[in-house]
């Protein structure tokens, strides 16, 4: 049976992270995959220079159109860009609770540029964060959320994941990918219970993308029927294995995207060489 997951995000269009990245990890992990658009970005590997947010209402009717023909197994949220299109996701899919939503609250791009308006964090946290079924923030979206410091250690981890509990999603994974050292650990916050997900830093700057292809691997994963916690470490495994292959792509002089195909373009003319 086909397993169908739509992604809620912003477009991408050097392909490397959003929308792009989504379908691409669906597509690679075996799922069919669907998209709504929330914003255009003008973007590449160097950076943001643009955003135009997607008007509420036709982002309403994306999400609308694809429920009333085509079923949906997850959700997969990425950019929302301001607080009316956090409020119409929520009132569109608080009419859908049994479909499993992994929110990733993209805030910020990795050159800085703001992806998420300052109004809207509030919406999100008090809207959205209760439809999720886990939410993914790195540690500076995780400290945004919650008005405090950005994590510095593991128990600073652990603790705002169990702060970010108590908002209302059904688990959180922290993601540790901005702490200092050779490892690269998330925490996972699910009924009172702490969870350490494991792996090293791979030496690289081709990391666009990264925290959109990880949430959309959850999903997919989800969809497939595989319990949270062995979702989320198949879609980290899949996330390591698209990092260590980014290298056999040529694309940008800045921080390039993952590999996301790397198990089917191993051997493909397609990889520049």
């Amino acid at each position: 049976m086909t397993r169908n997951v739509l992604s809620i995000a912003g477009s991408d269009p050097s392909g490397g992270a959003g929308i792009q990245a989504d379908l691409k990890t669906f597509s690679a992990l075996g799922v069919y995959g669907m998209a709504a658009l929330t914003a255009l970005t003008a973007q590449n590997t160097q950076g943001v220079s643009g955003v135009h947010p997607v008007p509420p209402t036709f982002v309403g009717a994306q999400i609308e159109a694809i429920f009333a023909d085509i079923g949906v197994d997850a959700v997969k949220i990425g950019m929302i860009a301001n607080a009316a299109i956090a409020e119409v996701v929520a009132d569109v899919l608080k009419r859908h609770r049994d479909v499993p939503v992994v929110l990733d609250p993209v805030m910020i791009a990795k050159g800085g540029a703001a992806l998420l308006a300052a109004d809207a964090v509030d919406v999100l946290s008090r809207r959205l964060l209760p439809l999720a079924t886990v939410v993914t923030p790195n540690l500076p979206e995780a400290a945004a959320l919650l008005h405090e410091a950005e994590a510095k250690s593991r128990e600073d981890m652990a603790r705002q994941a169990l702060a970010l509990s108590t908002l209302g999603p059904a688990a959180v994974l922290v993601k540790g990918g901005h702490l200092d050292g050779d490892e690269s650990p998330d925490v996972l916050a699910s009924a009172g219970t702490i969870t350490w997900f494991e792996a090293n830093r791979l030496p690289t700057k081709n990391t666009h993308g990264t925290g959109c292809t990880l949430s959309s691997a959850i999903a997919a994963e989800i969809a497939k029927g595989l319990p949270l916690p062995q979702a989320i470490a198949s879609a980290k495994d899949y996330l390591a294995q698209a990092v260590a292959a980014a290298g056999q792509l040529s694309v940008g002089s800045g921080h390039g995207p993952v590999q996301h195909f790397h198990a089917l373009w191993a051997d493909n003319e397609g990889v520049r060489k």
